[in-house]
């Protein structure tokens, strides 16, 4: 869609360079979302990928992942040989509601920024425990635990003019076994609910629930649970009127696929499945 609102397009090519936030700027990556929408407010985009990041880096500290990493990019991530947590990636890029074509131009930062209930990439952040590192407009850095960082249906941590920099997946969750759930209405179609559970060598366990609620959940237990105490505490995080409802699928389906999946994720992991 044309934004013909805008009349500026900036590519800075350093931090510096960025300048001043201003009232009807906006920061423009794959922009497969700011130009999917009218958006008459807007006047100026900011080109993200004139700033040249490294899609992904693999550190001693994890995975370094750009902001403006595509969902194609990261479907073969740059990761220690055999980590156990390569699979869930490309399974999480599947996820999107949107054609191949999408993918290659969809970034992570996006999918991320715009909170919406079914963003793929808050599972995969969320469920891995990653960090994120926001660049406020006043300058320095702040970090993020990934479950806070989205607050609701399109509201998240940034304040007016922050930016997203990067996600650091840790090292320390390479090795992390998985199992994970997904459905929709239709095989293309947007996520009506999508779990992913994990579990450590130590035997903590962490279900992440995503697309059925508003914004990401994510469940810590020090063992793996029973399935009655799953389900126990999906009911006390989760109340009666905090399941999703949209187009996509009513909030008793969801509820009812949500706790069927988080019971075959626990049997899976508890069986010792293939990741």
């Amino acid at each position: 869609m044309d934004l013909n609102t805008v009349s500026a397009l900036h590519r800075p090519r350093t931090r510096d360079e960025i300048g001043p936030w201003q009232a009807g700027d906006a920061w423009l990556a794959g922009g497969t979302v700011l130009f999917a929408d009218p958006n008459p407010g807007l006047s100026r985009l900011i080109d993200l990928t004139a700033l040249g990041w490294p899609a992904l880096a693999l550190t001693p500290d994890g995975l370094d992942i750009a902001a403006t990493c595509t969902l194609a990019e990261l479907e073969e991530p740059l990761l220690p040989p055999g980590a156990r947590i390569a699979g869930l990636f490309p399974a999480c890029c599947a996820a999107l509601y949107g054609a191949f074509k999408v993918r290659t131009a969809a970034t992570i930062g996006g999918n991320l920024c715009t909170a919406l209930a079914a963003a793929p990439m808050a599972a995969l952040i969320v469920a891995l425990d990653a960090r994120l590192t926001l660049w406020p407009a006043a300058g320095g850095s702040r970090q993020v635990a990934a479950a806070d960082f989205i607050l609701g249906l399109q509201r998240t941590v940034l304040a007016p003019g922050e930016l997203l920099r990067s996600i650091l997946v840790p090292a320390c969750n390479m090795d992390l076994r998985w199992a994970f759930r997904r459905i929709a209405l239709n095989d293309l179609g947007r996520s009506a609910a999508l779990l992913i559970g994990t579990l450590a060598a130590d035997g903590r366990f962490a279900l992440t629930v995503t697309a059925s609620t508003p914004r990401p959940l994510r469940l810590d237990f020090p063992a793996l649970p029973d399935t009655a105490a799953l389900l126990a505490a999906l009911d006390a995080a989760i109340p009666a009127d905090g399941w999703y409802d949209d187009v996509h699928g009513a909030p008793a389906w969801r509820r009812a696929m949500t706790q069927l999946f988080a019971q075959q994720i626990r049997s899976e992991l508890a069986e010792g499945g293939p990741a």
